[in-house]
């Protein structure tokens, strides 16, 4: 026998409403970095990426169209996946704010072939890749990194999102 689903009463699956359902499903925070052609570097908070391949290494972001920093990624065919660790919530306040002079204000470097600046101090893990598709989705681009390398920078826990609040992970 098999049964209709029923309509739950609920808020329309409008902007909002959908924003509130996704801050209750708490992800890693990263900093998607790159370099325009003229080397100047650009970054931004993040919280969409998911792996989506072993072979190859592959992962995935989720920029917002129209982004200086997508609009950077795009002309380089290059980034790098700066993972957050727990000590890190001023930088993914500062990447996340827009401000211009983000990459005065934290310690970084471009390190040869590797697909952006790195965040030296604030990351746990760094993965470097090269673009391998993008696909635009309303007002967002979910861009395909293959990765290329990946470098392991501290020991310290993921940062962590969710409920519109900064966690990191439990020590017990």
């Amino acid at each position: 026998m098999t049964t209709q689903p029923t309509a739950a009463a609920g808020a329309q699956a409008s902007p909002d409403a959908f924003r509130s359902l996704m801050s209750e499903f708490p992800t890693g925070v990263c900093a998607v970095t790159t370099r325009d052609p003229d080397g100047e570097p650009w970054g931004m908070t993040c919280s969409s990426v998911t792996s989506v391949s072993l072979a190859p290494p592959t992962l995935l972001v989720n920029l917002r169209a129209g982004s200086p920093t997508l609009r950077a990624l795009l002309a380089s065919g290059s980034f790098s996946v700066n993972f957050l660790h727990a000590r890190a919530r001023e930088t993914a306040e500062l990447f996340a704010s827009g401000n211009p002079d983000r990459f005065a204000l934290v310690p970084w470097e471009q390190a040869p072939g590797a697909g952006g600046p790195h965040l030296v101090r604030d990351a746990h893990t760094i993965a470097d890749c090269e673009v391998v598709l993008t696909q635009p989705m309303g007002d967002h681009v979910t861009v395909y990194g293959g990765a290329r390398r990946i470098t392991r920078q501290h020991s310290l826990p993921p940062l962590l999102y969710g409920q519109r609040q900064f966690r990191s992970w439990s020590q017990s």
